[in-house]
């Protein structure tokens, strides 16, 4: 069997870029010829040269008589002809595909599928053009379309007040961090399946022996998941974090500041006279939910200290202290490590640090705590809740009630 010697292969690929398409298939042809019976084969799969070309070329090497042909190679007009030149209403089909509802039909029948070029060209196809995969894919690169994912960049509706929001509860936070009291940020982190479970990120292991998880991400009931509930403390950049095995209620959220109290806040407030909370405006600790001021005027009883509470707007959840101050650097600290107990995400949370001083405790929390509570009329107006003057729906201050 013949093969082609690698050194041809490398001085074809050198001299190519130099070469038109006359020599280009006469050099190819060249080589064939030297190699004998099945070297247009050879050659072809060597160089990318096509079979015809190089027949081509063999006729011109045997023919030529003189001195090679100068300038152009083909004549005016010459080549094979552009797809949209052949087709000039595909390039318009092929957009109404990508962007139905902006470009053409919303009742595409590609508006609910994965529109790959594959599918593409075969829509195409049906509606009777010459298409394939390759041609669609290059198409979209001329048409300017690449893969591209989403990013998240939309907030939804900005509320008119959100920026005044926004200041004052800027203003209450400072406020009551230059009177010594304590000022924390409160939130559910993603609650998390318990278990050999994929967790994203990656660590660092033998080469070769990646941590092995489960397939599919169902939760094993003996199991269950885990509910971070967290609590930060903006002055003195400490955190706490309850983990949850049951449901995600007011209670538990309540339940969980109390802890933080017991745990760190009054060893490191024994003065304060106030405490104030910046939360989300959903969630366990939404305005709108009835037992979260139910819970806070429990808790206010039991601290003897008003709570002040202060709520971002809808939809700007991101901007709480402690997305970005405490659940980040959780989320950092176990990426790439399964979650195989609630132990072990104890043992996580509490080992997370950075170099700016953060330091995290935290506990399991095994009480259960059932949803669908429904919260009295009678009950609401025992709550001592006084709201503020700007937007009393936001925020307000709970106070214990008198006697406690």
């Amino acid at each position: 069997m013949v093969v082609i010697d690698s050194g041809t292969v490398r001085r074809f690929k050198l001299l190519e870029k130099h070469l038109d398409e006359r020599l280009r298939r006469c050099v190819a042809a060249a080589e064939a010829a030297a190699l004998g019976p099945r070297g247009i084969s050879i050659v072809s799969r060597a160089t990318g040269v096509s079979r015809r070309a190089i027949r081509r070329g063999l006729t011109e090497l045997r023919e030529a008589a003189g001195p090679s042909p100068r300038g152009r190679i083909r004549r005016p007009g010459g080549g094979r002809k552009r797809a949209r030149a052949k087709d000039p209403t595909l390039g318009r089909d092929l957009e109404q595909l990508v962007e139905p509802t902006t470009r053409g039909d919303p009742e595409s029948p590609l508006r609910w599928t994965c529109k790959s070029v594959r599918q593409l060209a075969a829509e195409l196809q049906r509606q009777g053009h010459q298409a394939s995969h390759q041609l669609v894919s290059e198409l979209l690169h001329e048409l300017g379309y690449s893969l591209q994912a989403n990013r998240k960049t939309l907030e939804g509706t900005s509320h008119p007040d959100r920026n005044a929001q926004f200041e004052y509860i800027n203003r209450q936070v400072r406020a009551f961090l230059r009177t010594g009291d304590p000022v924390i940020s409160v939130d559910t982190k993603k609650k998390e399946l318990v278990g050999h479970f994929k967790n994203g990120g990656r660590e660092h292991r033998p080469t070769g022996d990646p941590e092995r998880v489960l397939v599919h991400d169902f939760v094993i009931p003996e199991l269950g998941r885990a509910i971070p509930y967290g609590v930060y403390d903006i002055g003195r950049n400490l955190g706490w974090v309850s983990v949850g095995i049951d449901h995600d209620t007011a209670t538990f959220a309540a339940e969980s500041i109390r802890r933080w109290w017991q745990y760190m806040g009054q060893a490191l407030y024994p003065h304060a006279a106030r405490v104030l909370i910046t939360a989300d405006a959903g969630g366990s600790n939404s305005p709108r939910v009835r037992l979260w001021r139910l819970e806070l005027q429990r808790l206010a009883t039991e601290l003897r200290r008003p709570i002040a509470v202060c709520h971002f707007p809808p939809g700007t959840s991101k901007w709480n202290k402690i997305e970005h101050r405490l659940f980040s650097f959780i989320s950092m600290n176990w990426r790439g490590k399964p979650l195989l107990s609630y132990q072990v995400i104890v043992s996580l949370i509490a080992a997370t640090t950075t170099q700016a001083g953060l330091r995290v405790a935290a506990a399991l929390d095994r009480n259960r705590y059932p949803a669908g509570v429904k919260v009295t009329d009678a009950e609401l107006r025992h709550v001592n809740l006084k709201p503020a003057r700007f937007h009393g729906d936001w925020n307000y201050t709970v106070t214990p009630h008198r006697g406690s």
